[in-house]
């Protein structure tokens, strides 16, 4: 229970520092349109911080579910994906506020999504 509880708490300040990240630098370039640095702080803490504190919460109940095998693989895979969603997230909110022209693929890359070229 202890590695879900320190997830959550690792996720909230993750998900502070994206919101001020969003906020300080959309003040710096003076950009008042929409961005994916906006629902940065959103996903992270909704998605990292609430989920962690909820799997905490019924962790010890009738199932045991800390010590199940797999859960302790969704566990691994779950918190190598959500900080990789975040930073592509991350990534495609600067591009969009520093209004970098982005290729096809580019595009495509940050989406998660193959470019076919037709």
């Amino acid at each position: 229970m202890k590695k879900l509880l320190n997830a959550s708490m690792a996720y909230f300040i993750l998900a502070i520092a994206a919101g001020v990240f969003y906020r300080e630098f959309t003040k710096f370039h003076h950009y008042t349109g929409e961005t994916m640095l906006r629902y940065v702080h959103s996903h992270v803490f909704s998605l990292g911080m609430i989920l962690f504190l909820a799997l905490a919460l019924f962790c010890n109940s009738t199932h045991n579910l800390c010590h199940n095998p797999t859960f302790r693989k969704f566990f691994v895979l779950y918190n190598i994906s959500l900080p990789f969603m975040a930073c592509t997230m991350f990534v495609r909110g600067i591009l969009q506020v520093l209004n970098t022209d982005m290729t096809r693929t580019t595009d495509a890359m940050l989406s998660g999504i193959r470019s076919e070229e037709r």
